[in-house]
């Protein structure tokens, strides 16, 4: 048994299928079937089930597979203890939700790509549960999300706490607002399977209700769209403070902060269990901090004046 074959089961069960996990690890379907083979008879049990389309993974497989990550990260760590950089190499997958990617992308990566010259990054714009589940199958490294998840699968590693804010308030001398004073207003949310959607329910202490007109049934996917659906037939809709700060500056002057205690969401970098690339998450932490922090209020409040909502 060798690394090369835990990878290739890793492989394996990650594509469902021996032909796209060769190529993902640059070897020929014939080679990693062999080794693979090789693998089972050595140890006396079926890891695949390849009557299945796609191919199944055994339960045994299953239970090896648990293992086999554990060393494979364990691997990672002892190889990168000789690594004097702080730059970072190889490929680096990430889940990230829309909500938080429309504005947090543009932020962080120039300088993660300027100086991290032979990284080779992929990005997705994915829903929170579909992380957790990318996160599990090893289809993706890192998740950022709203947190937090209140799973022990996953290691949650904050990285600050956004303020939101609501718009539609026409009161230009209005400087705050609570909830009371949008509690009987129409809101415009966003669809299902957004966190920002439920966060929005929470601070606006309202349930599920008819919004203007009354024969429409909007579900809605950006906030441009509800920004401009709220000009069109009022009401409100609320917004993170870091779009917020790319909005034009006539739909600012329509947003408001709220009154202490400030309702914020808390992000994170997510990952699952004990993921070995520490370096990583520590580098990606700090330059999300650095670049960040600076554009958000909430670094001139002390904790007790923050509400962070949960998801």
């Amino acid at each position: 048994m060798n690394f090369q074959q835990l990878e290739y089961v890793m492989a394996v069960h990650k594509h469902k299928h021996f032909g796209i996990a060769a190529d993902s690890c640059h070897i020929t379907q014939a080679t990693l079937s062999a080794m693979i083979k090789k693998l089972e008879e050595e140890l006396k049990v079926l890891l695949f089930d390849r009557s299945r389309k796609p191919i199944q993974t055994t339960d045994m497989g299953l239970q090896f597979i648990e293992t086999a990550r554990t060393i494979l990260q364990q691997k990672e760590l002892l190889f990168s203890l000789n690594k004097q950089t702080e730059k970072l190499e190889g490929k680096l997958s990430i889940g990230i939700i829309p909500t938080v990617a429309n504005s947090l992308l543009p932020i962080i990566l120039p300088s993660i790509l300027k100086e991290n010259q032979k990284l080779q990054l992929t990005i997705s714009e994915i829903t929170t549960e579909e992380i957790k589940t990318q996160l599990i199958m090893d289809k993706i490294d890192i998740g950022i999300l709203a947190t937090p998840i209140n799973d022990k699968q996953f290691d949650e590693h904050i990285l600050y706490y956004e303020p939101m804010m609501i718009y539609g308030i026409l009161d230009k001398k209005k400087e705050y607002v609570n909830s009371k004073d949008i509690k009987n207003g129409n809101i415009w949310l966003l669809e299902e399977g957004h966190c920002f959607r439920n966060q929005a329910l929470t601070v606006c202490e309202i349930k599920e209700k008819e919004l203007s007109p009354s024969n429409l049934n909007f579900m809605g996917s950006s906030f441009e769209t509800l920004l401009n659906l709220t000009d069109k037939f009022g009401g409100y809709t609320l917004v993170p403070e870091l779009y917020y700060k790319n909005m034009p500056k006539q739909k600012q002057n329509k947003t408001k902060h709220f009154q202490k205690p400030i309702p914020v969401r808390e992000i994170s970098i997510v990952t699952y269990r004990h993921f070995a690339k520490n370096q990583t998450i520590k580098y990606l932490t700090s330059l999300i901090q650095a670049l960040v922090n600076t554009n958000l209020s909430t670094k001139s409040y002390k904790n007790k004046d923050l509400d962070i909502i949960g998801i």
